[in-house]
C-alpha cells in the first residue's frame, strides 16, 4: 500500500476511536441497514409505522423488496452508487432501503450536477425526480434474497450536500442513529415527524433511520415529537460555529460526522469535540469513512482527531 495511504487511513481510523473506544468495540444490534427492517419484521410485523400512507413493518419491507428487484431489472448491482431522487414521502425512503437490500450504495447529490457527480463515481445510476416508484415497483416480487450482504464497515451512503463527496458507513448511520435515540429519550411508539427532504445525511438518519429503528410512528398530523429545520420540539442547525448559543432543543449537524454531532452544546453518544475560533475537532464513532477526495482526507485528517477549518 501506498505509505500516505496507509497513513490516512490509520488517521482516518484514529478519529473513529474515543478514548479507548474503537468502532468494532460497540455493539449494534444489526449487522447493517438491510438488517434493520428485517429484524423489526420478526417481532414487529404488523405494527403501523407510518400513518399515512399507512403502513406496518410487514408493508414497508415488502415495498422495499419489490424495489430491490426492480433495481436489479434496471441495471444495478450490488455496491453500485445509486442517485436518491427527491420523490414523495415515503417513496424515496423506500428506495433508499431498497438499495440497501440489493447491497447498493445510496448517493445525495444536494448540491452538484450530474455531470461532476459522474466524474467522481463509478458509473452511477440516476433515477429521475420524475419517478412513480409505487408504479414502477408494483410488478415485481415481494420475494428477494440479497447476492450481496455488505457488512457495517462497509459504505452505505455518499452525500455531496457540502460539495465535497462524503463517505459514511452502514455503522455510521446506525451509530449516529442509536445516539440521537439515546439523547432525546425516544420511546417505542412515539408518533414522530421531520420535515427534510431526501438531500442530506440528516435525511437519512432522522427521517428514514431513527423512526423505524426506535419502533416509532411516522406522523406529520399528530407528531409527540418532531425534529425539523424549524417550528419543531427539536430544530437541526448546520451553524455548529455558533454552538455555544444553541438552546438545549437545538441539534448541531455535521455531515462529516455522519448528521448529529450534539443536542445543545452537549456531544451525543460515542462522539466528543473541540471547538475554537478557527476549526472544530472531532473523534468518535459516527466520523465519516473519509472524503472521496484522497487530498482533502490528508489535510483533515490528523494524528489527533479529525478537523473541519473554517
Amino acid at each position: 500500500m501506498d505509505p500516505n495511504l496507509f497513513k490516512i487511513n490509520k488517521n482516518i481510523y484514529n478519529a473513529q476511536c474515543i478514548g479507548n473506544v474503537e468502532p468494532i468495540e460497540f455493539m449494534i444490534p444489526y449487522p447493517s441497514m438491510r438488517s434493520l427492517i428485517e429484524g423489526q419484521n420478526i417481532k414487529y410485523s404488523k405494527q403501523t409505522i407510518i400513518d399515512e400512507p399507512h403502513l406496518t413493518n410487514l408493508d414497508f419491507y415488502n415495498y422495499i423488496q419489490r424495489t430491490a428487484n426492480w433495481l436489479e431489472s434496471i441495471g444495478a448491482k450490488p455496491k453500485h452508487p445509486i442517485i436518491i431522487p427527491t420523490l414523495e414521502y415515503p417513496q424515496s425512503e423506500i428506495l433508499l432501503y431498497g438499495i440497501w437490500q440489493l447491497g447498493a450504495v445510496g448517493v445525495i447529490n444536494a448540491n452538484l450536477d450530474h455531470e461532476k457527480i459522474a466524474n467522481q463515481l463509478d458509473d452511477p445510476l440516476f433515477i429521475s425526480d420524475k419517478t412513480s416508484l409505487f408504479n414502477e415497483i408494483k410488478t415485481f416480487s415481494e420475494k428477494y434474497n440479497p447476492k450481496y450482504k455488505p457488512n457495517l464497515s462497509e459504505e452505505a451512503l455518499i452525500t455531496f450536500e457540502t460539495g465535497n463527496g462524503i463517505k459514511l458507513s452502514h455503522y455510521n448511520l446506525l451509530v449516529n442513529a442509536n445516539s440521537i435515540q439515546k439523547a432525546l429519550d425516544i420511546k417505542s411508539r412515539t408518533k414522530i415527524y421531520c420535515n427534510l427532504k431526501p438531500d442530506s445525511s440528516a435525511w437519512a438518519v432522522f427521517k428514514a433511520i431513527l423512526p423505524i429503528y426506535s419502533g416509532c410512528i411516522f406522523d406529520k398530523e399528530n407528531p409527540d415529537l418532531s425534529i425539523n429545520t424549524q417550528d419543531g420540539d427539536y430544530l437541526l442547525r448546520y451553524d455548529f460555529q455558533n454552538l455555544k448559543k444553541f438552546s438545549k432543543n437545538d441539534i448541531a449537524i455535521c455531515p462529516e460526522n455522519t448528521a448529529a454531532i450534539s443536542v445543545g452544546s452537549i456531544p451525543i453518544h460515542l462522539t466528543d469535540f473541540y471547538l475554537t475560533k478557527n476549526d472544530l475537532k472531532i473523534k468518535g464513532h459516527s466520523v465519516m469513512m473519509g472524503y472521496l477526495n484522497q487530498e482533502l482526507n490528508n489535510s483533515s485528517f490528523k494524528k489527533d482527531g479529525f478537523f473541519i477549518y473554517f
